[in-house]
């Protein structure tokens, strides 16, 4: 034979129903609440305040809580960079990057390089107007990437070193 539930449990026999009756009306009160929400979420359908988020505004916050406003800002900028430069600089330049609050601006050639050192101060307050909240501490400008020399030589050793030196006594 088997012993009661309530001594196999350990349960108290006298406090039994009255912790099934909680149980039981929690639960009817729980169904209530569900109801009485569904029926005023019925009623309210189609008033002003119960529409759904738009799409933008959903994106938004997925790019504000996901940290990628500094990547869409910098794509922006890229996007728009001869609104920033002018349409003459920005076909011989490009935004190549933001790192550690350094954006990097690459030119086609030394000249260019120049031309937009000549703009820094202005390159600078357009992108803080246009593009607030984007942490720039410093603008950096790069030339062309140049060759180089030592592997055209057929040399491996250090700058400046010549085929002479390398190994050996040079006089």
């Amino acid at each position: 034979m088997r012993e009661p539930i309530d001594v196999t449990l350990h349960l108290d026999a006298r406090k039994l129903p009255a912790q099934i009756f909680e149980g039981v009306a929690k639960r009817a009160g729980l169904r209530r609440e569900r109801e009485a929400r569904a029926e005023a979420a019925w009623e309210s359908f189609g008033k002003p305040g119960r529409d759904p988020n738009t799409l933008g505004s959903v994106v938004a916050l997925l790019a504000t809580n996901g940290n990628w406003i500094p990547h869409l800002k910098i794509a922006q900028l890229r996007n728009h960079w001869d609104q920033v430069v002018g349409p003459t600089v920005a076909a011989h330049s490009q935004v190549a990057g933001l790192n550690g609050g350094v954006l990097t601006v690459r030119a086609e050639s030394n000249v260019w390089a120049t031309q937009l050192t000549y703009l820094m101060p202005q390159l600078d307050a357009t992108i803080k107007e246009r593009l607030a909240g984007l942490d720039i501490r410093e603008i950096k400008v790069t030339g062309p990437h140049a060759a180089d020399f030592r592997l055209a030589r057929g040399g491996w050793g250090p700058r400046g070193a010549s085929k002479g030196t390398r190994g050996g006594n040079s006089r």
